[in-house]
């Protein structure tokens, strides 16, 4: 009996320790969430209407408290139509989020085909967009291009990339060794905050980021800089070795899965 009153003495002042640790690992997973999204400025507006009515009622403002208890239940419905894009990317965050993957992934191996034409075509100073799929499905933003179903080969990708076909200008899908679509349009980012120097195919692939878990590789036509752009961030001008690194990460590609062919004989292509 001592023993169980000892446990439940511990376990007295764990629980709070527990309870506040599980809080904040909820509200911080929360937040990472929303600064993924411009869901952010949702919490902003309902921070400014809470000190709003805080002000009123330690003032004793009755006018501005009618007013308010009256427009409350407008206001909600206000942020649910005005932010429901924002509502959603939130949503689809957490449904797409690791927490909740079973099983293992196809390996990958394909991806040294893509890099190795993102490495020639950022010498050709060809731009190139290359979106590969995890969970999220794109069909409606693939059926804006044309089906290829093809198996991934760099001589392929840089065929549609080198020269002004009519899919060159827009996005290819990868998935499971195919290339699935090409010409495709991708939609553009919605942060305010992106540098002017960045073009379409930048903003195109960050925007495609902000509303799936897809990886969009990026090659600028202007600089040569191979780019990848994941959960709402570009991240610019990356080595091939950063490149691969990161999409076996991202991926979940065993390490050595990607060999790079270091030349390539441009004759055969």
């Amino acid at each position: 009996m001592k023993g169980f009153d000892q446990i439940l003495a511990v376990y007295n002042i764990i629980r709070p320790i527990l309870d506040v640790g599980i809080l904040t690992f909820i509200l911080y997973k929360t937040y990472l969430l929303l600064t993924k999204t411009n869901g952010i400025q949702i919490i902003k507006a309902v921070v400014i209407i809470a000190i709003a009515y805080a002000v009123a009622q330690i003032f004793k403002l009755q006018t501005l408290l009618w007013l308010m208890d009256i427009i409350a239940p407008g206001l909600l419905m206000c942020f649910a139509v005005i932010f429901q894009p924002e509502i959603r990317k939130l949503f689809l965050k957490l449904g797409q989020s690791k927490w909740f993957a079973f099983g293992s992934r196809s390996k990958h191996s394909y991806v040294d085909a893509v890099l190795t034409a993102a490495e020639m075509l950022s010498k050709q100073r060809r731009g190139m967009l290359a979106v590969f799929l995890r969970q999220t499905k794109h069909d409606d933003i693939m059926s804006t291009g044309t089906i290829l179903n093809a198996d991934v080969s760099s001589a392929l990708l840089v065929t549609i990339y080198s020269y002004d076909t009519a899919l060159h200008d827009a996005a290819c899908f990868i998935q499971g060794g195919k290339i699935l679509a090409a010409g495709c349009f991708l939609p553009l980012s919605e942060q305010f905050d992106i540098k002017k120097t960045f073009g379409t195919r930048h903003r195109a692939g960050l925007g495609l980021s902000e509303i799936s878990d897809a990886v969009v590789l990026i090659v600028s036509e202007e600089t040569g800089a191979m780019s990848l752009a994941y959960d709402s961030e570009l991240h610019y001008d990356l080595t091939i070795p950063e490149l691969k690194k990161t999409l076996e990460y991202l991926l979940e590609l065993p390490p050595d899965s990607i060999n790079m062919v270091d030349t390539v004989d441009e004759s055969k292509l």
